[in-house]
């Protein structure tokens, strides 16, 4: 049978979506198509961590019905946080769904199919004991060099504004052991660089090692042959240890990247938010990475509109980001949900200024970029090429140890000499805020 898949939301979604693929395609025998108007099963993985992402998810449930009502498309199952969060209401709401699928119960995604081609309901929900492991079944569907690597799985961090932890459950960490077995099948399969992922990858270990033991998995990890660079996500300001920052800095294979959301730097607004104790505290952190590593790239995320944000705590977190002069920062406009304590906290801020708020800090931060990429000209760099780039003038598209997968840029060539998954030096000739262009000028 055919089967198409819809992967929405963050990275860690789409490890999920890897894995439901593994054990359909590997176990199962399905074939995957782009094009889902020719599929038999369609999968949506969806997300619900803010309300864009929660109608993006419900837009793409409702375009793929239409392919079941208007078309050959036989069954249709939803899964990821949208299922876990709003179960009983999606096969209520969109009768053409099938199948409901939680976040905890992918590893059931063969028994759920084999039930639905006999056309049973299906709502399987609830279950957060899921872990994948080194011989779960996966098919990456990122570049071939490069793989997304999840260390654990849940939180048990209760900031104010977020789902998640009611989502995913509470911290469940693998083991080292495990981790580096998957990252050696990873290297056997042509993979160089691993990005590592967590809700908090620095609470890794808190279950199981009772510390913190990031740093100790990735002196492991380093020694795997054949990877060659590793990039951490989400890293908790609070958790950061001296340890940890010491590893990334003598460890080649280690990009000196550091993705720290500090969400506000106002002490209020990060009390409300439960997060760090203060805006001093995020102060000393960061400050102890760029010294330690004073070309560490250092990117963040920021939450305008929280309630109770003032127009001064607003400017604090402005004249911050303006001093500070973060590599990247995401900003997001305050989304209240159903069932965090911030939903019911007083002083909801109006759409008008979270949206006002937005657009000064993204301006902002787009000026900054702008200025510190000038840096680079005429700079060589090294790059991991991608492959072809879309853009029609050049050939091909990588990245440097400072931009992530997808989010953070890319630099394109017009030399085509290399192959996807090769390292080369690339000369910077122009830069377009987050964009570099330039020669290869050396290959390794």
């Amino acid at each position: 049978m055919k089967l198409g898949l819809i992967s929405l939301g963050c990275s860690k979604n789409l490890v999920d979506s890897e894995n439901i693929l593994g054990y359909l395609i590997n176990k199962k025998g399905f074939e995957l198509v782009e094009d889902l108007s020719t599929a038999d099963i369609v999968i949506v993985n969806t997300c619900a961590f803010i309300g864009d992402a929660k109608e993006e998810s419900i837009e793409a449930i409702l375009e793929v019905s239409d392919y079941k009502l208007n078309g050959n498309l036989k069954k249709i199952i939803v899964a990821g946080c949208l299922s876990e969060r709003y179960r009983e209401e999606l096969i209520k709401e969109i009768p053409e769904v099938d199948a409901v699928v939680g976040t905890g119960d992918i590893d059931k995604i063969g028994e759920i199919v084999d039930s639905i081609l006999k056309d049973n309901k299906e709502v399987v929900v609830g279950s957060q004991d899921f872990l994948p492991n080194s011989h779960t079944e996966r098919i990456i569907t990122t570049y071939p060099h490069t793989a997304y690597l999840k260390i654990s799985e849940g939180c048990d961090k209760r900031c104010t504004y977020c789902i998640i932890p009611s989502l995913r459950g509470d911290l469940r960490s693998r083991s080292i052991e495990d981790i580096v077995e998957e990252a050696k099948n990873l290297a056997k399969s042509g993979v160089k660089e691993l990005n590592l992922l967590a809700q908090e990858t620095t609470e890794y270990g808190l279950d199981n090692y009772k510390e913190k033991a990031l740093a100790k998995l990735l002196k492991e990890l380093v020694k795997v042959e054949g990877i060659e660079w590793i990039r951490l996500y989400y890293m908790y300001p609070n958790s950061i240890t001296d340890e940890l920052i010491e590893v990334m800095r003598d460890e080649p294979k280690i990009c000196k990247y550091f993705d720290v959301p500090i969400q506000h730097i106002s002490d209020k607004i990060l009390q409300n938010m439960a997060r760090a104790k203060s805006g001093d505290q995020i102060r000393s952190i960061l400050g102890r990475i760029r010294t330690a590593i004073p070309d560490a790239v250092i990117r963040t995320t920021v939450i305008v509109g929280f309630p109770g944000e003032t127009e001064d705590q607003f400017e604090e977190l402005k004249d911050f980001v303006e001093e500070f002069k973060f590599d990247y920062v995401g900003v997001f406009k305050y989304s209240r949900e159903e069932d965090t304590v911030a939903y019911g906290l007083p002083d909801q801020v109006p759409e008008e200024i979270k949206e006002k708020r937005w657009a000064e800090l993204t301006n902002l931060q787009a000026d900054i970029a702008e200025r510190k990429n000038e840096q680079f000209i005429g700079k060589e760099i090294e790059v991991l090429i991608d492959g072809v780039s879309s853009e029609s003038e050049y050939m091909l598209e990588g990245r440097t140890r400072g931009q992530a997968l997808e989010i953070d840029g890319k630099v394109l060539t017009n030399d085509g000499t290399a192959k996807p998954g090769d390292i080369v030096k690339i000369k910077i000739e122009q830069n377009f805020q987050y964009d570099f262009i330039g020669p290869i000028v050396e290959e390794n």
